[in-house]
């Protein structure tokens, strides 16, 4: 298995992946992902800021997620409170491909995120209030819940940190 940067020549593979997430969403009545974000031009900023990774295995695409050092802007305010004010990773859009789930995929995620940046002392994420699967997920990896953050278009998400 290997975590590397995407390429544009990934894009088709990666939106196929994004793809059966949102449909999967919708499927389980989560209101995650059904306003045609993300979409093609999110993973292509993704990539043009280096920031945009896939899982391979044997060479095969079966995961994505976005992966970063950058503070992200929504983190600014929380309803509740962080573990940690310094610096952290900061990750978005994980996605498996359906064949794939249930294969420990997103903790192969987690772990090589944390080797990208090693001196970082937490790492962040946040999920749907629906997204119980990703809740129950980042629960059992570590994570604490801190709150609740609100995104731009005024949408709240559970967020999670994890010291590292």
């Amino acid at each position: 298995m290997k975590l590397r940067l995407t390429t544009t020549n990934d894009l088709n593979a990666v939106m196929t992946i994004i793809n059966q997430a949102k449909k999967y969403f919708k499927e389980q009545g989560i209101n995650q992902w059904q306003d045609g974000y993300p979409n093609e031009n999110s993973i292509l900023n993704d990539i043009d800021h280096q920031e945009a990774y896939v899982l391979e295995i044997n060479g095969e695409i079966v995961a994505t997620a976005m992966i970063s050092k950058a503070l992200e802007p929504n983190y600014n305010y929380i309803d509740g409170k962080w573990l940690q004010n310094a610096n952290y990773i900061t990750v978005h859009r994980i996605a498996i491909r359906n064949d794939q789930k249930g294969n420990g995929l997103a903790k192969i995620i987690m772990d090589e995120a944390t080797k990208l940046y090693p001196k970082l002392p937490s790492i962040r994420i946040d999920t749907h209030d629906d997204n119980l699967s990703m809740q129950r997920f980042l629960t059992k990896y570590g994570f604490t819940h801190c709150g609740t953050i609100y995104l731009e278009n005024k949408e709240t998400r559970r967020a999670y940190e994890k010291i590292l």
